[in-house]
Protein backbone atom coordinates (compact mmCIF):
# COMPACT_ATOMS: atom_id res chain seq x y z
CA UNK A 1 0.00 0.00 0.00
CA UNK A 2 1.19 3.38 -0.44
CA UNK A 3 2.10 5.73 2.11
CA UNK A 4 0.25 8.59 1.17
CA UNK A 5 -2.81 7.28 -1.11
CA UNK A 6 -3.36 11.15 -1.95
CA UNK A 7 -0.56 11.11 -4.30
CA UNK A 8 -2.73 8.56 -6.76
CA UNK A 9 -6.52 8.40 -5.47
CA UNK A 10 -8.59 11.59 -4.65
CA UNK A 11 -11.81 11.80 -2.63
CA UNK A 12 -15.33 12.14 -4.08
CA UNK A 13 -16.21 15.63 -3.80
CA UNK A 14 -19.88 16.78 -2.50
CA UNK A 15 -22.27 18.22 -3.46
CA UNK A 16 -23.68 21.92 -3.25
CA UNK A 17 -26.88 21.22 -2.25
CA UNK A 18 -27.50 23.31 1.25
CA UNK A 19 -31.14 23.00 1.98
CA UNK A 20 -30.85 18.95 0.98
CA UNK A 21 -34.28 17.89 2.83
CA UNK A 22 -33.38 13.66 2.87
CA UNK A 23 -31.48 13.52 5.81
CA UNK A 24 -34.85 14.33 7.72
CA UNK A 25 -37.59 12.05 5.50
CA UNK A 26 -38.46 8.24 7.08
CA UNK A 27 -39.32 5.50 4.30
CA UNK A 28 -43.09 4.83 4.87
CA UNK A 29 -43.78 3.05 2.09
CA UNK A 30 -41.75 0.43 -0.49
CA UNK A 31 -40.76 1.91 -3.78
CA UNK A 32 -41.46 0.24 -7.00
CA UNK A 33 -38.82 -3.44 -7.05
CA UNK A 34 -37.05 -4.80 -10.05
CA UNK A 35 -35.35 -7.56 -9.59
CA UNK A 36 -32.54 -7.79 -12.46
CA UNK A 37 -31.54 -10.91 -11.08
CA UNK A 38 -31.51 -12.91 -14.61
CA UNK A 39 -29.68 -10.21 -16.62
CA UNK A 40 -27.33 -8.44 -13.84
CA UNK A 41 -26.85 -10.99 -11.46
CA UNK A 42 -26.82 -13.86 -14.44
CA UNK A 43 -23.82 -12.18 -16.47
CA UNK A 44 -21.71 -11.77 -13.24
CA UNK A 45 -21.82 -15.91 -12.47
CA UNK A 46 -18.78 -18.10 -13.44
CA UNK A 47 -21.51 -19.96 -15.43
CA UNK A 48 -24.24 -18.36 -16.45
CA UNK A 49 -27.79 -19.84 -15.62
CA UNK A 50 -29.49 -22.15 -18.86
CA UNK A 51 -32.93 -22.02 -19.76
CA UNK A 52 -34.41 -24.35 -17.38
CA UNK A 53 -32.59 -22.38 -14.38
CA UNK A 54 -33.66 -19.10 -15.69
CA UNK A 55 -37.50 -20.36 -15.80
CA UNK A 56 -37.27 -22.10 -12.52
CA UNK A 57 -35.96 -18.42 -10.89
CA UNK A 58 -38.09 -16.60 -12.92
CA UNK A 59 -40.75 -18.25 -11.45
CA UNK A 60 -39.58 -17.93 -7.54
CA UNK A 61 -39.01 -14.04 -8.34
CA UNK A 62 -42.83 -14.03 -9.68
CA UNK A 63 -44.31 -16.08 -6.24
CA UNK A 64 -42.40 -13.63 -3.94
CA UNK A 65 -44.24 -10.66 -5.62
CA UNK A 66 -42.27 -8.86 -8.12
CA UNK A 67 -44.04 -7.27 -10.66
CA UNK A 68 -41.03 -5.58 -12.87
CA UNK A 69 -38.22 -8.32 -13.72
CA UNK A 70 -35.24 -7.71 -15.83
CA UNK A 71 -35.42 -11.08 -17.78
CA UNK A 72 -32.56 -10.63 -20.28
CA UNK A 73 -29.81 -9.36 -22.25
CA UNK A 74 -31.15 -10.66 -25.70
CA UNK A 75 -28.73 -8.85 -28.12
CA UNK A 76 -25.74 -10.11 -26.58
CA UNK A 77 -26.85 -14.04 -26.20
CA UNK A 78 -28.94 -16.19 -28.47
CA UNK A 79 -30.06 -18.07 -25.18
CA UNK A 80 -31.09 -14.92 -23.51
CA UNK A 81 -33.75 -13.99 -26.88
CA UNK A 82 -34.53 -17.37 -26.33
CA UNK A 83 -35.62 -17.41 -23.02
CA UNK A 84 -37.10 -14.50 -23.34
CA UNK A 85 -39.63 -15.14 -26.30
CA UNK A 86 -40.50 -18.43 -24.99
CA UNK A 87 -41.50 -16.38 -22.01
CA UNK A 88 -43.55 -14.03 -24.24
CA UNK A 89 -45.12 -16.70 -26.60
CA UNK A 90 -46.02 -19.42 -24.24
CA UNK A 91 -48.08 -16.97 -22.12
CA UNK A 92 -45.58 -17.64 -18.88
CA UNK A 93 -45.49 -13.77 -17.99
CA UNK A 94 -48.40 -12.99 -15.51
CA UNK A 95 -50.46 -9.83 -16.65
CA UNK A 96 -49.03 -7.89 -13.72
CA UNK A 97 -45.85 -8.45 -13.93
CA UNK A 98 -44.04 -6.65 -16.55
CA UNK A 99 -40.28 -7.91 -18.41
CA UNK A 100 -37.76 -5.50 -19.06
CA UNK A 101 -34.98 -5.71 -21.39
CA UNK A 102 -31.65 -4.04 -21.71
CA UNK A 103 -29.62 -3.07 -24.77
CA UNK A 104 -26.60 -0.55 -25.57
CA UNK A 105 -26.97 2.37 -27.58
CA UNK A 106 -26.41 0.46 -31.09
CA UNK A 107 -28.74 0.50 -33.82
CA UNK A 108 -28.72 -3.28 -34.60
CA UNK A 109 -28.75 -4.18 -31.03
CA UNK A 110 -32.04 -2.25 -30.01
CA UNK A 111 -33.95 -3.66 -33.37
CA UNK A 112 -32.88 -7.23 -31.66
CA UNK A 113 -34.33 -6.08 -28.00
CA UNK A 114 -37.39 -5.02 -29.29
CA UNK A 115 -38.31 -8.28 -31.17
CA UNK A 116 -37.85 -10.14 -28.07
CA UNK A 117 -40.23 -8.66 -26.30
CA UNK A 118 -42.60 -7.66 -29.11
CA UNK A 119 -46.05 -9.11 -28.16
CA UNK A 120 -45.79 -8.66 -24.44
CA UNK A 121 -48.53 -7.72 -23.03
CA UNK A 122 -46.45 -4.06 -21.57
CA UNK A 123 -42.57 -4.46 -21.84
CA UNK A 124 -39.73 -2.15 -20.77
CA UNK A 125 -37.02 -1.01 -22.89
CA UNK A 126 -34.04 -0.37 -20.89
CA UNK A 127 -31.65 1.84 -22.95
CA UNK A 128 -28.19 2.76 -21.25
CA UNK A 129 -24.93 4.48 -22.60
CA UNK A 130 -22.10 5.66 -20.21
CA UNK A 131 -21.96 9.12 -19.92
CA UNK A 132 -18.62 9.47 -16.53
CA UNK A 133 -16.04 11.89 -17.85
CA UNK A 134 -13.33 9.17 -18.19
CA UNK A 135 -15.76 6.93 -20.17
CA UNK A 136 -16.52 9.50 -22.37
CA UNK A 137 -12.36 10.21 -23.00
CA UNK A 138 -10.74 7.04 -22.93
CA UNK A 139 -13.06 4.08 -23.75
CA UNK A 140 -15.49 6.30 -26.40
CA UNK A 141 -13.35 9.29 -27.16
CA UNK A 142 -16.50 11.35 -27.29
CA UNK A 143 -17.56 15.01 -26.38
CA UNK A 144 -20.72 15.40 -24.37
CA UNK A 145 -22.75 16.69 -27.29
CA UNK A 146 -22.28 14.28 -29.28
CA UNK A 147 -23.23 11.76 -26.42
CA UNK A 148 -26.55 13.91 -26.82
CA UNK A 149 -26.62 13.35 -30.16
CA UNK A 150 -26.48 9.81 -29.70
CA UNK A 151 -29.08 9.49 -26.92
CA UNK A 152 -31.92 11.56 -28.63
CA UNK A 153 -30.72 9.91 -32.19
CA UNK A 154 -31.44 5.70 -30.05
CA UNK A 155 -34.60 7.03 -27.95
CA UNK A 156 -35.85 7.91 -31.40
CA UNK A 157 -35.00 4.70 -32.96
CA UNK A 158 -36.83 2.38 -30.26
CA UNK A 159 -39.45 4.98 -30.44
CA UNK A 160 -39.99 4.19 -34.43
CA UNK A 161 -39.87 0.42 -33.20
CA UNK A 162 -41.97 0.57 -30.33
CA UNK A 163 -44.67 2.15 -32.68
CA UNK A 164 -44.76 -0.77 -34.49
CA UNK A 165 -46.09 -2.96 -32.38
CA UNK A 166 -49.12 -0.93 -30.71
CA UNK A 167 -50.09 -4.43 -29.57
CA UNK A 168 -47.54 -3.86 -26.45
CA UNK A 169 -47.73 -1.11 -23.92
CA UNK A 170 -43.98 -0.03 -23.86
CA UNK A 171 -42.20 1.92 -21.54
CA UNK A 172 -38.81 3.48 -21.52
CA UNK A 173 -36.06 3.31 -19.10
CA UNK A 174 -32.55 5.58 -19.59
CA UNK A 175 -30.06 5.13 -17.62
CA UNK A 176 -26.80 7.37 -18.16
CA UNK A 177 -24.42 4.72 -16.93
CA UNK A 178 -21.55 5.47 -13.99
CA UNK A 179 -23.94 8.31 -13.07
CA UNK A 180 -22.55 8.39 -10.03
CA UNK A 181 -19.17 9.51 -11.78
CA UNK A 182 -21.31 11.94 -13.97
CA UNK A 183 -21.34 15.66 -13.69
CA UNK A 184 -24.90 16.53 -12.75
CA UNK A 185 -25.54 18.88 -15.30
CA UNK A 186 -23.89 16.15 -17.77
CA UNK A 187 -26.63 12.94 -16.18
CA UNK A 188 -29.46 16.14 -16.22
CA UNK A 189 -29.06 16.76 -19.74
CA UNK A 190 -28.72 13.06 -21.16
CA UNK A 191 -32.10 11.86 -19.00
CA UNK A 192 -33.49 15.30 -20.15
CA UNK A 193 -32.81 14.40 -23.92
CA UNK A 194 -34.25 10.70 -23.20
CA UNK A 195 -37.29 12.19 -21.76
CA UNK A 196 -38.08 14.94 -24.18
CA UNK A 197 -37.20 12.50 -27.38
CA UNK A 198 -39.43 9.68 -25.96
CA UNK A 199 -42.15 12.59 -25.45
CA UNK A 200 -42.66 11.38 -21.74
CA UNK A 201 -46.50 12.28 -20.65
CA UNK A 202 -49.73 10.77 -20.04
CA UNK A 203 -49.58 6.96 -21.55
CA UNK A 204 -46.22 7.13 -22.34
CA UNK A 205 -44.70 6.68 -19.18
CA UNK A 206 -40.76 6.77 -18.41
CA UNK A 207 -37.88 5.50 -16.71
CA UNK A 208 -35.04 7.28 -15.36
CA UNK A 209 -32.65 4.85 -13.69
CA UNK A 210 -29.50 6.44 -11.82
CA UNK A 211 -27.14 3.65 -11.42
CA UNK A 212 -24.02 3.75 -9.25
CA UNK A 213 -22.50 1.52 -11.51
CA UNK A 214 -19.37 1.55 -9.50
CA UNK A 215 -19.45 3.06 -5.64
CA UNK A 216 -17.18 5.76 -5.55
CA UNK A 217 -18.66 8.14 -2.54
CA UNK A 218 -20.60 8.08 0.57
CA UNK A 219 -23.95 7.06 0.45
CA UNK A 220 -24.97 10.38 1.90
CA UNK A 221 -23.19 11.72 -1.25
CA UNK A 222 -25.04 9.72 -3.95
CA UNK A 223 -28.89 10.74 -1.91
CA UNK A 224 -27.70 14.55 -2.54
CA UNK A 225 -27.12 13.53 -6.32
CA UNK A 226 -30.97 11.64 -6.46
CA UNK A 227 -32.36 14.53 -4.62
CA UNK A 228 -30.56 16.92 -7.25
CA UNK A 229 -31.82 15.28 -9.99
CA UNK A 230 -35.07 14.53 -8.50
CA UNK A 231 -35.32 18.99 -7.90
CA UNK A 232 -34.19 19.13 -11.81
CA UNK A 233 -35.31 16.26 -13.96
CA UNK A 234 -38.13 17.56 -16.96
CA UNK A 235 -41.93 16.66 -16.92
CA UNK A 236 -41.15 15.13 -13.17
CA UNK A 237 -44.98 13.69 -13.31
CA UNK A 238 -44.37 11.53 -15.73
CA UNK A 239 -41.00 10.29 -14.70
CA UNK A 240 -40.32 6.97 -12.81
CA UNK A 241 -37.04 8.12 -11.03
CA UNK A 242 -35.01 4.81 -10.13
CA UNK A 243 -31.55 3.39 -8.70
CA UNK A 244 -29.25 0.84 -9.27
CA UNK A 245 -26.99 0.80 -6.71
CA UNK A 246 -23.66 -1.23 -6.83
CA UNK A 247 -22.06 -2.42 -3.46
CA UNK A 248 -18.08 -1.79 -4.38
CA UNK A 249 -17.63 -0.06 -1.26
CA UNK A 250 -19.95 -1.98 0.76
CA UNK A 251 -22.83 0.33 1.21
CA UNK A 252 -25.52 -0.26 -1.47
CA UNK A 253 -27.83 -1.21 0.91
CA UNK A 254 -27.48 2.16 2.83
CA UNK A 255 -27.34 3.90 -0.68
CA UNK A 256 -30.81 2.57 -1.70
CA UNK A 257 -32.02 3.38 1.49
CA UNK A 258 -31.08 7.28 1.41
CA UNK A 259 -32.12 7.20 -2.08
CA UNK A 260 -35.45 6.58 -1.63
CA UNK A 261 -35.48 9.26 0.71
CA UNK A 262 -34.01 11.59 -1.51
CA UNK A 263 -36.99 10.87 -3.71
CA UNK A 264 -36.58 7.83 -5.22
CA UNK A 265 -39.70 5.61 -6.21
CA UNK A 266 -37.93 2.78 -7.56
CA UNK A 267 -35.51 0.20 -6.85
CA UNK A 268 -33.27 -2.25 -9.05
CA UNK A 269 -30.83 -5.05 -7.07
CA UNK A 270 -30.68 -8.88 -7.13
CA UNK A 271 -31.74 -11.45 -4.59
CA UNK A 272 -29.14 -11.72 -2.00
CA UNK A 273 -26.95 -8.66 -3.42
CA UNK A 274 -25.06 -11.33 -6.76
CA UNK A 275 -24.43 -8.95 -9.17
CA UNK A 276 -21.07 -8.08 -10.25
CA UNK A 277 -17.81 -7.45 -8.79
CA UNK A 278 -18.62 -6.53 -4.88
CA UNK A 279 -22.34 -7.21 -6.00
CA UNK A 280 -25.76 -4.93 -6.87
CA UNK A 281 -27.88 -3.78 -4.27
CA UNK A 282 -29.62 -6.99 -1.98
CA UNK A 283 -32.68 -6.40 -2.32
CA UNK A 284 -33.98 -9.75 0.77
CA UNK A 285 -32.05 -7.34 2.82
CA UNK A 286 -33.66 -3.94 2.06
CA UNK A 287 -37.11 -5.29 1.93
CA UNK A 288 -36.57 -6.75 5.32
CA UNK A 289 -34.78 -3.90 6.41
CA UNK A 290 -38.55 -2.02 5.56
CA UNK A 291 -40.28 -5.02 7.75
CA UNK A 292 -38.88 -4.26 10.88
CA UNK A 293 -38.99 -0.43 10.41
CA UNK A 294 -43.36 -1.26 10.51
CA UNK A 295 -43.36 -0.93 6.67
CA UNK A 296 -44.63 -4.33 4.66
CA UNK A 297 -42.35 -4.33 1.44
CA UNK A 298 -44.77 -6.10 -0.78
CA UNK A 299 -42.60 -8.90 -1.65
CA UNK A 300 -43.29 -12.61 0.16
CA UNK A 301 -40.39 -13.69 2.10
CA UNK A 302 -42.41 -15.42 4.83
CA UNK A 303 -40.10 -18.79 4.19
CA UNK A 304 -36.70 -16.75 3.70
CA UNK A 305 -34.94 -20.45 3.55
CA UNK A 306 -36.78 -21.78 0.71
CA UNK A 307 -36.15 -18.51 -1.75
CA UNK A 308 -32.38 -18.95 -0.19
CA UNK A 309 -32.09 -22.77 -1.56
CA UNK A 310 -33.93 -21.49 -4.90
CA UNK A 311 -31.10 -18.84 -5.09
CA UNK A 312 -28.30 -21.04 -4.44
CA UNK A 313 -29.58 -24.02 -7.13
CA UNK A 314 -30.22 -21.50 -9.81
CA UNK A 315 -26.57 -19.28 -9.27
CA UNK A 316 -24.55 -21.99 -8.03
CA UNK A 317 -23.86 -19.37 -5.32
CA UNK A 318 -23.66 -19.93 -1.70
CA UNK A 319 -24.69 -17.54 0.94
CA UNK A 320 -22.62 -16.62 3.86
CA UNK A 321 -23.93 -17.72 7.10
CA UNK A 322 -23.72 -14.23 8.48
CA UNK A 323 -25.87 -12.99 5.59
CA UNK A 324 -28.64 -10.77 7.10
CA UNK A 325 -31.93 -11.90 7.93
CA UNK A 326 -31.33 -15.48 6.22
CA UNK A 327 -27.75 -16.70 6.68
CA UNK A 328 -27.51 -19.86 8.83
CA UNK A 329 -25.51 -17.96 11.93
CA UNK A 330 -27.62 -14.72 11.97
CA UNK A 331 -29.77 -15.60 14.33
CA UNK A 332 -27.52 -17.89 16.40
CA UNK A 333 -26.08 -16.47 19.82
CA UNK A 334 -22.59 -17.87 21.27
CA UNK A 335 -21.63 -15.20 23.74
CA UNK A 336 -23.38 -16.34 27.38
CA UNK A 337 -24.11 -12.31 27.78
CA UNK A 338 -26.34 -12.31 24.67
CA UNK A 339 -27.84 -15.49 25.58
CA UNK A 340 -28.90 -14.36 28.70
CA UNK A 341 -30.54 -10.83 27.32
CA UNK A 342 -32.23 -13.92 24.66
CA UNK A 343 -33.92 -15.81 27.24
CA UNK A 344 -35.20 -13.31 29.24
CA UNK A 345 -36.44 -11.24 25.95
CA UNK A 346 -38.47 -14.40 25.37
CA UNK A 347 -39.84 -14.66 28.73
CA UNK A 348 -40.91 -11.16 28.52
CA UNK A 349 -42.27 -11.09 25.08
CA UNK A 350 -45.79 -11.03 24.33
CA UNK A 351 -47.39 -12.90 21.53
CA UNK A 352 -49.18 -10.03 20.17
CA UNK A 353 -46.96 -7.16 21.61
CA UNK A 354 -44.33 -4.85 19.58
CA UNK A 355 -41.14 -6.90 19.00
CA UNK A 356 -38.74 -6.26 21.72
CA UNK A 357 -36.44 -9.08 21.90
CA UNK A 358 -32.36 -8.23 22.88
CA UNK A 359 -29.97 -8.84 19.61
CA UNK A 360 -33.12 -10.15 17.69
CA UNK A 361 -34.25 -7.38 15.31
CA UNK A 362 -36.76 -9.20 13.88
CA UNK A 363 -38.74 -12.16 14.49
CA UNK A 364 -37.31 -15.41 13.20
CA UNK A 365 -40.89 -16.80 12.47
CA UNK A 366 -41.75 -14.43 10.58
CA UNK A 367 -39.39 -15.25 7.98
CA UNK A 368 -39.79 -18.86 8.58
CA UNK A 369 -36.78 -19.45 10.99
CA UNK A 370 -37.20 -21.39 13.74
CA UNK A 371 -35.96 -20.69 17.49
CA UNK A 372 -33.82 -23.80 17.51
CA UNK A 373 -30.61 -22.74 17.40
CA UNK A 374 -30.68 -19.08 18.36
CA UNK A 375 -29.39 -20.05 21.62
CA UNK A 376 -26.10 -22.87 21.49
CA UNK A 377 -22.69 -23.17 23.23
CA UNK A 378 -19.53 -21.83 21.55
CA UNK A 379 -16.76 -25.00 22.33
CA UNK A 380 -14.82 -27.32 20.74
CA UNK A 381 -17.51 -29.82 21.19
CA UNK A 382 -20.06 -27.75 19.57
CA UNK A 383 -21.17 -27.41 16.05
CA UNK A 384 -17.68 -27.14 14.60
CA UNK A 385 -16.39 -30.19 16.31
CA UNK A 386 -18.91 -32.49 16.25
CA UNK A 387 -18.70 -32.11 12.65
CA UNK A 388 -14.88 -32.16 12.43
CA UNK A 389 -15.69 -35.70 14.51
CA UNK A 390 -17.89 -37.07 12.60
CA UNK A 391 -16.12 -36.39 9.26
CA UNK A 392 -12.53 -37.39 10.46
CA UNK A 393 -13.28 -40.60 12.30
CA UNK A 394 -17.01 -41.71 10.58
CA UNK A 395 -16.36 -40.04 6.71
CA UNK A 396 -19.35 -38.03 7.73
CA UNK A 397 -19.86 -34.55 5.88
CA UNK A 398 -22.87 -33.06 7.34
CA UNK A 399 -24.04 -30.15 4.97
CA UNK A 400 -24.12 -26.52 7.37
CA UNK A 401 -27.63 -26.52 8.24
CA UNK A 402 -27.51 -30.32 9.14
CA UNK A 403 -24.42 -29.17 11.60
CA UNK A 404 -26.86 -26.65 13.58
CA UNK A 405 -29.41 -29.63 13.68
CA UNK A 406 -27.67 -32.28 15.03
CA UNK A 407 -25.93 -30.21 17.40
CA UNK A 408 -28.80 -29.08 18.79
CA UNK A 409 -29.58 -33.19 19.47
CA UNK A 410 -25.70 -33.43 21.15
CA UNK A 411 -26.06 -30.30 23.23
CA UNK A 412 -29.25 -32.05 24.68
CA UNK A 413 -27.41 -35.05 25.61
CA UNK A 414 -24.86 -33.15 26.83
CA UNK A 415 -27.25 -31.23 28.96
CA UNK A 416 -28.09 -34.29 30.31
CA UNK A 417 -25.31 -36.07 31.14
CA UNK A 418 -22.77 -32.86 32.17
CA UNK A 419 -20.32 -35.04 30.58
CA UNK A 420 -17.84 -35.19 27.73
CA UNK A 421 -19.00 -36.85 24.26
CA UNK A 422 -16.19 -39.18 22.69
CA UNK A 423 -16.23 -39.26 18.95
CA UNK A 424 -18.03 -42.56 19.26
CA UNK A 425 -20.50 -41.69 20.94
CA UNK A 426 -21.18 -39.17 18.56
CA UNK A 427 -21.31 -42.07 16.01
CA UNK A 428 -23.71 -43.26 18.27
CA UNK A 429 -26.01 -40.60 18.57
CA UNK A 430 -26.07 -39.98 14.77
CA UNK A 431 -27.12 -43.33 13.92
CA UNK A 432 -30.20 -43.21 16.28
CA UNK A 433 -31.45 -40.13 14.88
CA UNK A 434 -30.55 -40.62 11.56
CA UNK A 435 -29.51 -43.72 10.51
CA UNK A 436 -31.29 -46.19 12.81
CA UNK A 437 -34.29 -45.08 14.69
CA UNK A 438 -36.04 -46.86 17.31
CA UNK A 439 -38.16 -49.26 15.84
CA UNK A 440 -40.77 -49.35 18.69
CA UNK A 441 -41.32 -45.89 19.02
CA UNK A 442 -44.50 -45.92 16.80
CA UNK A 443 -42.62 -43.74 13.97
CA UNK A 444 -42.37 -44.74 10.41
CA UNK A 445 -39.77 -47.08 8.53
CA UNK A 446 -38.86 -48.17 5.36
CA UNK A 447 -38.78 -52.30 5.29
CA UNK A 448 -38.22 -52.51 1.36
CA UNK A 449 -38.58 -51.11 -1.95
CA UNK A 450 -39.08 -52.43 -5.61
CA UNK A 451 -38.12 -49.88 -8.46
CA UNK A 452 -40.21 -50.13 -11.98
CA UNK A 453 -40.57 -48.72 -15.29
CA UNK A 454 -43.74 -46.25 -15.33
CA UNK A 455 -45.16 -44.56 -18.67
CA UNK A 456 -44.09 -41.89 -20.18
CA UNK A 457 -40.54 -42.55 -19.33
CA UNK A 458 -41.37 -41.75 -15.50
CA UNK A 459 -39.78 -43.80 -12.45
CA UNK A 460 -42.23 -46.29 -10.50
CA UNK A 461 -41.29 -47.41 -6.82
CA UNK A 462 -43.30 -49.94 -4.63
CA UNK A 463 -42.53 -49.07 -0.68
CA UNK A 464 -43.31 -50.44 2.00
CA UNK A 465 -43.82 -48.80 4.88
CA UNK A 466 -43.84 -49.66 8.49
CA UNK A 467 -45.83 -47.18 10.94
CA UNK A 468 -47.17 -48.23 13.99
CA UNK A 469 -46.20 -52.05 13.80
CA UNK A 470 -48.16 -52.25 10.51
CA UNK A 471 -46.69 -52.37 7.26
CA UNK A 472 -48.34 -50.20 4.12
CA UNK A 473 -47.08 -50.86 0.55
CA UNK A 474 -47.40 -47.40 -1.36
CA UNK A 475 -46.82 -46.50 -4.92
CA UNK A 476 -46.15 -43.66 -6.76
CA UNK A 477 -44.38 -42.50 -10.28
CA UNK A 478 -41.97 -39.31 -10.51
CA UNK A 479 -38.97 -37.89 -12.47
CA UNK A 480 -36.29 -40.11 -10.93
CA UNK A 481 -36.85 -42.22 -7.52
CA UNK A 482 -36.09 -39.86 -4.95
CA UNK A 483 -39.70 -37.93 -6.84
CA UNK A 484 -41.26 -40.98 -7.68
CA UNK A 485 -40.62 -42.09 -3.16
CA UNK A 486 -41.74 -38.63 -2.14
CA UNK A 487 -45.02 -39.14 -4.41
CA UNK A 488 -45.55 -42.34 -3.25
CA UNK A 489 -46.14 -41.19 0.59
CA UNK A 490 -48.21 -38.55 -0.49
CA UNK A 491 -47.69 -35.95 2.54
CA UNK A 492 -46.65 -32.62 1.03
CA UNK A 493 -43.16 -33.32 1.59
CA UNK A 494 -40.90 -30.93 -0.04
CA UNK A 495 -37.06 -31.83 -0.63
CA UNK A 496 -34.98 -28.59 -0.67
CA UNK A 497 -31.51 -30.17 -0.83
CA UNK A 498 -29.93 -32.90 -1.49
CA UNK A 499 -25.92 -33.97 -0.98
CA UNK A 500 -24.15 -37.69 -1.58
CA UNK A 501 -21.14 -39.19 -0.59
CA UNK A 502 -19.28 -42.06 -0.02
CA UNK A 503 -17.81 -43.67 3.36
CA UNK A 504 -14.85 -45.64 2.94
CA UNK A 505 -13.30 -46.71 -0.44
CA UNK A 506 -13.19 -49.93 -2.76
CA UNK A 507 -15.19 -53.41 -2.27
CA UNK A 508 -16.66 -51.84 1.18
CA UNK A 509 -17.56 -48.24 0.34
CA UNK A 510 -21.29 -46.74 0.54
CA UNK A 511 -23.17 -44.27 0.00
CA UNK A 512 -24.17 -41.93 3.00
CA UNK A 513 -27.64 -39.55 1.77
CA UNK A 514 -28.65 -36.52 3.17
CA UNK A 515 -31.69 -34.71 2.26
CA UNK A 516 -32.96 -31.83 3.55
CA UNK A 517 -36.95 -31.34 3.34
CA UNK A 518 -39.94 -29.47 4.68
CA UNK A 519 -43.89 -30.32 4.71
CA UNK A 520 -47.02 -28.24 4.89
CA UNK A 521 -47.81 -27.38 8.91
CA UNK A 522 -44.09 -27.94 10.16
CA UNK A 523 -42.07 -25.12 11.36
CA UNK A 524 -38.74 -25.28 9.20
CA UNK A 525 -36.58 -27.81 7.90
CA UNK A 526 -35.42 -31.06 9.13
CA UNK A 527 -32.65 -33.38 7.57
CA UNK A 528 -32.97 -37.19 6.79
CA UNK A 529 -29.59 -39.43 6.17
CA UNK A 530 -29.76 -43.05 4.55
CA UNK A 531 -26.41 -45.16 4.36
CA UNK A 532 -26.17 -48.22 2.12
CA UNK A 533 -24.02 -49.76 -0.46
CA UNK A 534 -26.58 -48.71 -3.21
CA UNK A 535 -26.69 -45.32 -3.81
CA UNK A 536 -30.41 -45.46 -4.97
CA UNK A 537 -31.01 -47.04 -1.71
CA UNK A 538 -29.34 -44.54 0.59
CA UNK A 539 -31.42 -41.73 -1.10
CA UNK A 540 -34.72 -43.60 -0.22
CA UNK A 541 -33.68 -44.27 3.12
CA UNK A 542 -32.80 -40.44 3.48
CA UNK A 543 -36.59 -39.30 2.12
CA UNK A 544 -37.72 -41.78 4.57
CA UNK A 545 -35.70 -40.72 7.45
CA UNK A 546 -36.66 -36.88 6.82
CA UNK A 547 -40.03 -37.66 6.39
CA UNK A 548 -40.10 -39.62 10.19
CA UNK A 549 -38.52 -36.96 11.79
CA UNK A 550 -40.86 -34.15 10.53
CA UNK A 551 -43.39 -36.42 12.42
CA UNK A 552 -45.42 -37.03 9.08
CA UNK A 553 -47.61 -40.24 8.55
CA UNK A 554 -47.99 -41.53 4.54
CA UNK A 555 -51.64 -40.92 3.32
CA UNK A 556 -52.06 -44.75 3.18
CA UNK A 557 -51.07 -45.23 7.13
CA UNK A 558 -53.70 -42.45 8.15
CA UNK A 559 -56.17 -43.92 5.91
CA UNK A 560 -55.84 -47.77 7.68
CA UNK A 561 -55.72 -45.38 10.87
CA UNK A 562 -59.41 -44.74 10.23
CA UNK A 563 -60.57 -47.83 9.17
CA UNK A 564 -58.85 -50.19 11.43
CA UNK A 565 -57.22 -52.49 8.08
CA UNK A 566 -53.66 -52.63 6.71
CA UNK A 567 -52.79 -49.65 4.14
Amino acid sequence: MLANPATRYRPFPTIDLPDRQWPSRTITKPPVWLSTDLRDGNQALFEPMNSARKQRLFDELVRIGFKEIEVGFPSASQTDFDFIRGLVDNGHIPDDVTPMVITQARPELIEQTVLSVAGARRAIIHLYNATAPVWRRVVFDMTVPQVMDLVREQVALIRKLTDQHPQTEWVLQYSPEVFCMTELEVALEASNTAIRTWDAGPGRPVIINLPTTVEVATPNVFADQIEWMHRHLERREHVVLSVHPHNDRGTGVASAELAVMAGAQRVEGCLFGNGERSGNVDIVTLALNLYTQGVHPGLDFSDIGAVARVAEACTAMPIHPRHPYVGDLVFTAFSGSHQDAIKKGFAAQAADGIWEVPYLPIDPQDIGRTYDSIVRVNSQSGKGGIAFLLERDHGVTMPRRMQVEFSAVVQAHTDASEAEVSSRELWTMFERTYLVPEAHDGGMRHVRHRLFDAPNGAQGIELLIEVDGVVHRLQGQGNGPIDAAVNALGMGLRIDDYVEHSIGAGSDAQAMAIVEAAAPGVAGTRFGAGRDANTVTASILAVVGAARRLGLRPVAAEQAAATGTEG
